[in-house]
């Protein structure tokens, strides 16, 4: 039993880990990029969101309760990173930037639910082998969150550095972060085979 514990908990942290589904960090990029190490318990709330929203997602889909087409969602992950990230670009360095957490937060959920269902094939292969799904999909979810969290914390203690020891105003910084990642997801966008 804590074999498949482990199992299901590795493959969760490697599925947001993993540099090859390089769409999952991008996306932890920009919704993290404006905040700093005070802001933590924003962030974990966010980061939380994300994971729920992705298992929620899962369980749906797993359960046969919602079908998607893939192609479509593959076509709307990189929209919800480049959303996030152009929300940041014109939100940075303004005063309502802080009071639109609200926002950032039903966003967060809503893109959250489309990352999971872009899992599901993924999902289906590690859970095929456990007796309670239900268990396997708490236990990749737990995972996730481990994996998404280290990940933030990286986003912020690289913030951390370039705006306190490199002196980037934090408007620069968010806005040429924010910028660079939609540089990278453009290509994914154009080449989508969505409309192939």
């Amino acid at each position: 039993m804590i074999d498949q514990f482990l199992s299901n908990f590795q493959n969760g942290v490697y599925h947001i880990v993993n540099i090859k589904a390089y769409d999952h960090i991008l996306f932890l990029i920009v919704l993290t990029v404006p905040y700093l190490f005070k802001d933590w318990k924003r962030v974990f709330i966010l980061i939380t969101t994300f994971t729920a929203s992705h298992c929620i997602s899962l369980t749906l889909s797993t359960y046969d309760i919602i079908n998607v087409n893939l192609k479509l969602i593959e076509f709307l992950i990189p929209i919800s990173i480049i959303t996030v990230a152009l929300f940041n670009v014109f939100t940075t360095g303004k005063k309502s930037h802080g009071t639109t957490f609200g926002l950032v937060f039903f966003a967060t959920l809503f893109f959250g639910l489309i990352h999971g269902l872009g899992f599901i094939d993924t999902l289906e292969r590690i859970t095929s082998s456990s007796e309670n799904k239900l268990l396997a999909l708490f236990e990749v979810g737990l995972g996730m969150e481990v994996g998404q969290l280290f990940i933030a914390f990286i986003i912020i203690f690289l913030s951390f550095l370039c705006q306190t020891i490199f002196r980037f105003s934090k408007r620069d910084w968010v806005m040429v972060t924010s910028s660079i990642v939609v540089g990278f997801v453009l290509p994914t966008l154009i080449n989508s085979d969505l409309f192939s």
